[in-house]
């Protein structure tokens, strides 16, 4: 990856989704319980990267040691997203409800998500390649983007302003 040496910063559409997802361990010998949602998500990971029309623009994962891991990602729209989770055809759904059916009872695994709709946000990445948002939005350097944070957040209230 290309470094931006320098300040940047990024703007990305009002409706973009940032969605966080994890998973938890919560008792290591249950393999058996904790192992098929481990596994489940590099599939879907897979289909989402593999088909654009989908919506998802960006993810990355994070270990959270030592118990599991998040997963951030950058959706087009809160449609796509819900339209991914909720359809019978693509990997989520049977994941979702084979999560519900035998892991959730025992408690050996636990998972979590964050959904936020972004209007109003800012941020700055230092000798830093794209990143976050600056992968999937409109990164400039802070000059032109504007050199204070309060600066880029009131710059990011007007554009959603005047849409």
């Amino acid at each position: 990856m290309e470094i931006n040496t320098g300040r940047w910063a990024a703007r990305a559409d009002e409706g973009t989704v940032l969605f966080l997802i994890g998973m938890r361990v919560n008792r290591w010998r249950s393999v058996r319980d904790w192992w098929p949602v481990a596994r489940a998500m590099p599939g879907m990971i897979r289909e989402l990267t593999g088909d654009p029309d989908l919506g998802l623009l960006d993810t990355r994962y994070v270990l959270d040691p030592p118990r599991g891991g998040t997963l951030i990602q950058y959706w087009r729209s809160l449609d796509d997203l819900y339209g991914f989770a909720s359809a019978a055809d693509h990997t989520h759904r049977p994941a979702w409800t084979a999560f519900f059916r035998a892991a959730y009872k025992g408690g050996a695994v636990g998972i979590w998500h964050e959904t936020y709709v972004l209007g109003a946000h800012e941020n700055v990445y230092v000798n830093m390649p794209a990143f976050g948002l600056g992968r999937v939005g409109e990164l400039g350097t802070t000059a032109e983007m504007g050199n204070r944070a309060a600066g880029r957040m009131r710059a990011t209230d007007s554009l959603a302003e005047h849409r």
